[in-house]
């Protein structure tokens, strides 16, 4: 049995590796939102509402958002689930999801909103309870990404779907370089002088390149027992939608 995993580039013991993880997001909490419109040019908002239109909410609709950060995914899906329907925002980091609460009183948005913190790996949710389940820039971040996909795929209700939004493999080799470029060299500099946080930001990257390609996550969501399973890049790749549906 394998006893370590890794965290960015290093190779950490299994279960040291959600310690590290929590650290770093109580790290950048507050400044977390700032940081993703900086790194990104404000594109995460727009991969974000792409994401909300891929995943087909309908009013009344029971959905369940993992690693939900401060709540943007949430927010959006719950607008569309209406009053009837019910978002779940999860995160396996007490002060994310204090920050994302904050967040939610602040744009007055709390009906159909409940909060959860759990580890995506062991849902405290039963069989077939929900008719969507997401998880946005964060399954990179899990240790057993096949436990967390099987665990996903458990809590839908015949015919539900899952998504997957996560920075993926660019298509191109020249944007690669670019990517690479920008990954290593500005990401970790504006991490030091907006957060005041270099590693946390340098780890960021590094999970990145650690994270499957499209296909290979397309084939990990089929052995987790998602049919239909496709995927779109969006902005060359850098990042990728991936959707799968509980037979």
């Amino acid at each position: 049995m394998k006893k370590t995993t890794h965290f960015g580039f290093k190779e950490v013991p299994i279960k040291e590796k959600t310690y590290r993880v929590r650290k770093v997001f109580n790290s950048v909490a507050t400044r977390y939102d700032l940081m993703n419109d900086l790194m990104s040019a404000g594109l995460h908002r727009i991969w974000k509402r792409v994401a909300i239109e891929t995943i087909a909410i309908r009013p009344g609709m029971q959905i369940l958002d993992l690693a939900s950060g401060t709540g943007d995914l949430a927010r959006g899906m719950s607008r569309r689930a209406g009053s009837e329907g019910h978002v779940v925002i999860t995160d396996i980091n007490e002060r994310m999801l204090h920050v994302g609460r904050n967040k939610c009183i602040d744009n007055g948005k709390l009906k159909g909103l409940s909060w959860c913190q759990c580890d995506a790996e062991t849902l405290p949710y039963p069989n077939e309870a929900f008719d969507r389940v997401t998880i946005g820039f964060g399954l990179r971040n899990v240790t057993d990404k096949d436990a967390a996909l099987r665990e996903m795929h458990r809590i839908l209700k015949p015919t539900g779907k899952a998504l997957v939004l996560e920075f993926s493999k660019p298509v191109s080799s020249s944007l690669s370089q670019i990517y690479d470029i920008y990954s290593f060299s500005v990401l970790p500099a504006m991490g030091h002088f907006v957060a005041q946080d270099k590693e946390s930001y340098q780890y960021l990257a590094e999970s990145i390149r650690k994270h499957p390609d499209q296909d290979t996550l397309a084939e990990m969501m089929r052995e987790a027992d998602f049919g239909s399973v496709t995927y779109t890049n969006l902005t060359g790749g850098i990042v990728a939608i991936h959707t799968g549906v509980k037979a």
